[in-house]
């Protein structure tokens, strides 16, 4: 049985099939000594050691999404060491967040089919979150999309636990622009407080159209300028430098506490 637990700075964590993709870009980013909150994945093979893996296959085989999310919930059991791992984080509030080993591709994104969960404190609120991501692999529009991939047979999911940053702004930044798809020109979007308001399209965050330096050329700002110039600046240069480390266009997460960016997802800009 392999490791049920592991830390962004283990090597392992880096290979997307463990840690999903989440869990490998986390990893990665925390090994290029840039500013992730700590954190760890729960290995992507942890799941089907925890169910009755066959059951889970044929249900999810025939996109029984209510009989596969209710074996997860009512049988599947967390393993202690990650009860240990979230202790030995500090406890405390963390995110606990779905991290698929096929998610994020350049050619398919699986972001938003899975769960994720903000502010969990302590061990078994974590351990709920932990079995609530797994479920969510399983959910009717998760179910759908990897039968249109064909890969129902897939049971590899792993989950992130990382220490939540109490955001005084966050958002997201894409090194090329998503829509006109111009080089020159980076797209930053940022709202007050948590950033899973703009990934979740639940609000209408500020837009701010800036070239590779960082320097504003166009914006729409409906919370009245979220962003200073320096703050647009920095995450432009944050920013420049992930797509230098992965050799392409990244779509990255952030947050600023205080006067600190910290980074929370880099994956690549999807077609």
């Amino acid at each position: 049985m392999g490791k049920r637990v592991l830390w962004f700075h283990d090597a392992e964590c880096c290979d997307v099939a463990a840690a999903g993709g989440k869990g490998a870009s986390l990893a990665s980013m925390t090994q290029q000594n840039l500013p992730v909150p700590g954190g760890f994945s729960v290995p992507a093979d942890v799941l089907e050691q925890c169910v009755d893996g066959d059951a889970l296959r044929a249900h999810a085989r025939a996109q029984n999404h209510a009989a596969a999310v209710k074996l997860v919930e009512e049988t599947a059991a967390v393993p202690q060491e990650v009860l240990e791992a979230y202790a030995e984080l500090g406890g405390g509030k963390v995110a606990v967040r779905s991290s698929a080993s096929a998610e994020d591709s350049e050619a398919a994104s699986y972001a938003g089919q899975q769960e994720t969960y903000l502010n969990i404190e302590g061990a078994e609120a974590v351990r709920k979150a932990v079995i609530d991501c797994w479920a969510s692999f399983f959910s009717e529009r998760a179910l759908f999309y990897r039968g249109e991939m064909g890969n129902l047979d897939d049971l590899r999911m792993a989950v992130v636990v990382q220490k939540m940053v109490d955001a005084d702004k966050a958002g997201v930044a894409f090194t090329i622009h998503p829509v006109t798809r111009r080089k020159d020109r980076m797209l930053i979007e940022a709202v007050h407080g948590l950033g899973e308001q703009v990934v979740s399209g639940e609000v209408t965050p500020d837009h701010y159209v800036v070239d590779r330096k960082g320097r504003e050329k166009k914006s729409d700002t409906p919370h009245g300028g979220v962003l200073a110039a320096d703050e647009l600046a920095r995450l432009a240069e944050m920013a420049i430098n992930l797509e230098k480390h992965y050799g392409k266009p990244q779509d990255i997460e952030w947050a600023i506490y205080g006067s600190d960016i910290f980074l929370l997802q880099s994956r690549p800009v999807t077609a």
